[in-house]
C-alpha cells in the first residue's frame, strides 16, 4: 500500500470510529441520562425506559457496535487488500 492508500485507510477507518462513538454517545448519555425522564413513561419487562437504557442498553449497544466495526473493518480491509485470508 503507497501513502496515497494508508491515509485514505486510515481517514475511512477514523471516519467509521467517530459515527459509532457519536451513536454511543447518544445511547449511554443522551438516551439513558438526558432523555431518561421522557423515556421513563415506557416500560420494558417492567422498568422504565430511561432506566433500562442507562443500566442495560448502553452496553447492548455498544456490544452490537463492536461487532458492526469488525464488519466495517473487515470490508474495509477487503477493498484495500490488507484482509487475512
Amino acid at each position: 500500500m503507497d501513502k496515497i492508500q494508508r491515509t485514505a485507510y486510515w481517514k475511512t477507518n477514523l471516519k467509521y470510529l467517530t459515527i459509532l462513538l457519536i451513536v454511543w454517545f447518544v445511547a449511554s448519555f443522551g438516551l439513558g441520562i438526558i432523555l431518561a425522564e421522557p423515556l421513563n413513561h415506557v416500560r420494558i419487562g417492567g422498568f422504565k425506559l430511561g432506566f433500562w437504557f442507562a443500566q442495560q442498553g448502553s452496553i447492548y449497544i455498544f456490544v452490537a457496535l463492536i461487532f458492526i466495526y469488525v464488519r466495517l473493518m473487515n470490508k474495509l480491509d477487503k477493498a484495500y487488500n490488507v484482509d487475512e485470508k
